[in-house]
């Protein structure tokens, strides 16, 4: 049976994972942060700790198959704690998984590492990295990692280009693009302990929203097949104020893209 650790199960995707990998029968290892999790149910495999020390990578990966990493820093934030979480930790993480032969490991990405790119564009995997701050940056640096550790070590690497998932409804215009439900993250990373050999790939992870920003028609390499779609909340969230600021508006980042914006007007020339 395949042996799969999840890195950040304490967080809101992490949290819906754990839960329904565990239904589904998947042999999990949940890891927390810095306060151990309570345990879901007794014997449930949990541990804890800060993955920039290898000793914590070491008991996380010990064993693995897969590894889900949902661990790090998921907002934009000052660059010195972005560098800290999400590059440093995930360099340590990636060299456990030479230590410990992981087969493969699944990274958390995300839209922002596109955000730049306007709300009119419709997206295909091979669409440049256009990040809309520190944290798209990190995981533009992130799917390179992936990408690097199977072309030199031989580690399967899966980016999940993640969308708003927060195990509920859309709750704004922008989220009619980018939610993706719960039921479809369960079988983005259900798929993503099962497919076959995929070498390393990227998958867009968002529902089958009619209005995504991007193309899902031409597939992906591990089989994912989401069903939910925002538009059903649409009517109910178009009857509500547009919370976005009119840059915000134009760019598939939204809010992020006014953090520390600079307006055309008082750039230099």
């Amino acid at each position: 049976m395949t042996k799969v650790a999840l890195s950040g199960a304490g967080g809101i995707v992490g949290s819906i994972l754990r839960k329904g990998l565990r239904e589904r029968g998947v042999d999990l290892r949940a890891a927390g942060g810095s306060r151990p999790l309570v345990p879901l149910y007794d014997g449930e495999d949990v541990m804890h700790g800060d993955l920039r020390e290898p000793a914590v990578v070491d008991r996380l990966l010990a064993g693995v198959d897969v590894l889900i990493h949902m661990a790090g820093t998921s907002v934009e934030k000052p660059l010195p704690e972005i560098i800290e979480n999400n590059l440093r930790a995930l360099y340590e993480v990636y060299e456990g998984a030479r230590r410990h032969k992981v087969r493969r490991v699944v990274f958390a990405s995300s839209n922002h590492a596109f955000g730049m790119h306007p709300v009119d564009a419709q997206l295909r995997l091979d669409a440049a990295f256009r990040p809309d701050g520190f944290y798209g940056l990190s995981k533009v640096w992130g799917e390179a990692m992936a990408r690097m550790y199977w072309d030199k070590h031989g580690i399967e690497g899966i980016s999940l280009r993640i969308g708003t998932t927060m195990g509920k409804p859309p709750e704004n215009q922008r989220q009619l693009s980018t939610w993706m439900g719960s039921d479809d993250l369960l079988h983005l990373v259900q798929r993503c302990i099962d497919a076959p050999e995929v070498g390393y790939c990227a998958v867009w992870g968002v529902s089958a929203n009619s209005r995504a920003y991007y193309d899902l028609s031409e597939g992906n390499a591990i089989g994912y097949q989401p069903t939910q779609n925002a538009e059903a909340w649409a009517a109910e969230i178009e009857a509500k104020p547009n919370p976005l600021d009119l840059v915000a508006r134009q760019f598939q980042g939204g809010a992020f893209v006014t953090m520390d914006y600079t307006p055309p007007e008082r750039r230099g020339r």
